[in-house]
């Protein structure tokens, strides 16, 4: 089967994660782009060696395509391009044209523009580092009220009122492009909700015009190439807290039951009970609150027994956004994992570990030439990363320092290796400068 690939960034869990997911089977010939053709925190992707990619690209199956690399530069780009709407309408009708000659399925997603509460400008324009929480009160106000009256400088409100509507048109035109059946799955994702905000509103308004709408981003392309894989994956969700699973997560507007359902159904997964399961879904789930290790947001730690079953099983760790429950991990790692282990997630937003994880269940059960060693490699980052570095290693950090990284992680290592039988030569990088993602290389 052959699945083009264009990824939100060139982060690790957006470029490099995929590529691991596809390799459990070696059937899947996963094609990308060239990462230095895709945008990173302060650069945009090159959008005409993109098209001009996806144009030499031939005889695929299926094509999953993050819509604000191609019409923006990238997810992160989507909030800070300068260019106008009829600059990157033009763009689209492009892309529109060179999809429709290739007569494949399309799976594609775009964004609706995130309002994050907080002076943080690390992925927002200049002046979010000012008036950010200002921005965010006026957005929330002004969807439950109707109206609102703020000090921000009027040429800032202008600016970023101007840059969502022009982002939301810029949907409006994806809907019609699926009414005319070029896409055969279209998303659109909210990313860090709350309650209301001028987010909820174009979300409310794109349902009401047709579109489907679903909280998360980074995981959606994992989940949409999930939905790319023949056949239909019945999956049992086993809630380790099954009475918190009408609590909602960090950065969602859902509980996670319904995300875990959501992703479920995205993912082209049938729902059922444990005793018609394909593969058991175990969710980690948190009481009272979702914690958070790096913000220091405490939670009730797993403290139940937990023990690997007969049947296949999946895991997604998110009693913590941004990492995995330590206590959790000493119990599991307590079992013999087995060879009906299907995956284990723990990283950011439970949507993302949901999304990534679910997609690496349907890739591995549907393998038709398994590999057996890809599926262990995979596993093993996902542990050094989710487990290791984020729940661990990235609290005794303060810079990115792959010298250190290196030392921090050798017990964690050893004991991940002889867990899973493994031995690699690890390398850590920083892509990004920063310690919120760390990219794994094993050899």
């Amino acid at each position: 089967m052959n699945i083009a690939f264009i990824p939100i960034d060139n982060r690790p869990v957006c470029y490099t994660l995929p590529k691991q997911i596809c390799a459990v089977d070696g059937n899947i010939n996963l094609l990308l782009p060239p990462r230095e053709f895709l945008g990173d925190l302060t650069k945009f992707a090159d959008v005409e060696k993109i098209f001009e990619w996806l144009e030499n690209v031939k005889c695929v199956d299926a094509i999953v395509i993050s819509l604000d690399t191609v019409a923006y530069g990238g997810l992160i780009s989507s909030r800070r391009c300068p260019e106008s709407f009829d600059e990157i309408r033009q763009r689209v009708f492009k892309l529109r044209d060179i999809l429709a000659a290739k007569h494949s399925k399309i799976y594609a997603f775009s964004s609706i523009m995130r309002i994050s509460n907080n002076n943080v400008n690390e992925e927002e324009k200049e002046y979010w580092n000012i008036w950010g929480r200002k921005i965010f009160e006026y957005s929330y106000n002004v969807h439950k009220f109707g109206t609102f009256k703020s000090d921000i400088p009027e040429d800032i409100l202008k600016d970023y009122l101007q840059t969502r509507k022009r982002n939301f048109e810029i949907n409006k035109i994806y809907l019609e492009f699926q009414k005319q059946g070029l896409f055969d799955t279209l998303v659109f994702s909210k990313d860090d909700c709350a309650e209301y905000g001028l987010n909820v509103k174009e979300a409310k308004e794109l349902e009401v015009l047709g579109g489907f709408v679903k909280t998360g981003a980074d995981e959606i392309p994992l989940t949409l190439l999930a939905r790319s894989i023949y056949g239909e994956l019945k999956v049992a969700p086993i809630f380790l807290e099954p009475d918190f699973k009408d609590l909602i997560s960090n950065y969602e507007d859902v509980s996670i039951e319904k995300s875990v359902k959501g992703q479920l159904e995205l993912a082209g997964c049938q729902i059922c009970e444990p005793c018609t399961a394909d593969i058991l879904l175990y969710v980690n789930n948190f009481r009272e609150h979702q914690g958070e290790i790096v913000m220091k947001v405490p939670t009730a730690t797993f403290d139940g027994e937990f023990k690997t079953p007969d049947k296949n099983y999946m895991i997604a760790d998110v009693r913590f956004a941004n990492g995995a429950d330590n206590a959790f991990v000493e119990k599991f790692f307590e079992n013999k994992i087995g060879e009906n282990f299907y995956g284990y997630s723990a990283w950011n937003t439970s949507a993302n570990s949901l999304g990534s994880l679910i997609c690496a269940a349907k890739v591995k059960y549907f393998a038709k030439s398994f590999d057996k060693q890809a599926f262990q490699k995979l596993q093993t980052i996902r542990f050094l990363d989710d487990w290791a570095y984020q729940a661990n290693v990235r609290q005794e950090l303060q810079k990115p320092d792959s010298e250190l990284i290196k030392q921090k992680m050798k017990p964690f290592e050893n004991r991940i290796f002889d867990k899973l039988d493994v031995n690699y030569k690890t390398l850590y990088k920083f892509p990004w400068n920063r310690l919120f993602e760390v990219e794994v290389e094993l050899s």
